[in-house]
């Protein structure tokens, strides 16, 4: 045993027996019924067994707190007699029932520490499935458009006076357009690293849902100004616990998915409403909509399989996964459903226990 952990167990043993002699000597001014005080030793080793490492501890307090009793509470008193009637059986109770008590104790902590462990370790596994979905969906989403660039950047150079100005305008357009993708794939990847090393949580501060929303559309308006959205908050005023940088990028990801991916040019429709004890986001296109193979495995990393769309390479795998990693960290929670028309994706975030209590 590590000094540490065996002087712990020392100072509480010791500590616990001491503050119930002491209670029990105030106690027996009030009554006289060495029973009555046993209980009391009975208490303090289930306590020291509680918060001690190993059942020695918790043994010996029950042994001493025996003695103690016979010893300190029972005549005559400073001297031990097991042999008077009736002591006998009450001390062997006492040493069965304290000893019973400090081995199911500590048997039931061993447990818990057990159940925490295996916890842990299932937290740990699925936190380096997510992190080798990212990477594997990293590997797609940004190998293939820079391939792109690079082959475009070397025709133009290669050809350039066999090109036609059209030809070249549309090159460029394209390079303009990858680059423009990559740019918004950093910044999902730099989102991700505002989360805590380590852990799954972020630091949220009571933030505006209007602003953030307004915040999050605008960014995207000026990315794709020719994209349409209809957006509808709730009319009461919402401060809701969030990283607005991490939520907004979310926002972004899943109204740009709808843009990309419905395979129509139908308006978007955005909308937050506001639950018992969380507001929830709901991002509704009216396209084409989600194979139902896909379904359960859209946040996984999984991106969308080649020449599915003209531009097969802007893959939801790592926007979605980097929603799934913020959402989490926020304690929210996140998902898709296909709707008789076209697909809905939506996520939640916990309101405060502030604005739980104002119902």
């Amino acid at each position: 045993m590590e000094k540490e952990v065996l002087t712990k167990n020392i100072l509480v043993t010791g500590g616990g027996l001491i503050a119930s002699t002491l209670m029990a000597i105030a106690f027996s001014h009030f009554s006289l019924n060495s029973t009555s005080v046993a209980v009391i030793y009975v208490l303090a080793v289930m306590l020291i067994a509680r918060y001690t490492t190993g059942y020695v501890p918790g043994i010996v307090a029950s042994i001493i707190g025996v003695f103690c009793v016979n010893y300190v509470f029972t005549y005559p008193y400073m001297h031990l007699n097991f042999t008077i009637d009736g002591y006998p059986v009450t001390f062997v109770g006492m040493a069965v029932i304290s000893g019973i008590t400090s081995t199911l104790t500590t048997k039931f902590k061993k447990q818990s520490q057990l159940l925490n462990e295996r916890e842990k370790l299932l937290m740990e596994a699925e936190k380096e499935t997510m992190r080798a979905n990212l990477l594997r969906a990293v590997s797609h989403d940004l190998r293939t458009p820079l391939t792109g660039i690079i082959g475009m950047a070397d025709t133009i150079l290669a050809d350039k006076e066999q090109l036609t100005e059209t030809e070249k305008s549309y090159m460029v357009k394209s390079i303009s357009e990858d680059a423009n993708w990559l740019l918004n794939m950093v910044e999902n990847l730099l989102s991700v690293t505002r989360i805590r090393v380590g852990e799954t949580q972020v630091v949220t501060s009571q933030e505006p849902l209007e602003e953030v929303v307004s915040e999050a559309v605008r960014k995207l308006r000026k990315r794709l100004p020719k994209a349409k959205f209809q957006v509808r908050v709730p009319e009461e005023f919402l401060m809701v616990p969030m990283d607005a940088i991490l939520i907004e990028q979310v926002i972004i990801n899943l109204l740009e998915n709808a843009v990309y991916h419905s395979g129509t040019e139908e308006p978007i429709d955005f909308y937050v409403e506001k639950q018992e004890e969380a507001v929830v986001f709901h991002i509704r296109d009216y396209g084409q909509g989600i194979p139902t193979d896909r379904l359960g495995r859209m946040f996984d990393g999984v991106g969308r399989e080649a020449n599915q769309s003209g531009d097969s390479y802007r893959g939801m795998g790592i926007g979605l996964t980097i929603c799934k990693t913020i959402i989490t960290a926020h304690k929210g929670s996140i998902g898709a459903k296909n709707r008789e028309q076209g697909a809905e994706f939506f996520f939640t975030l916990p309101l405060g226990e502030d604005k739980r209590d104002k119902k």
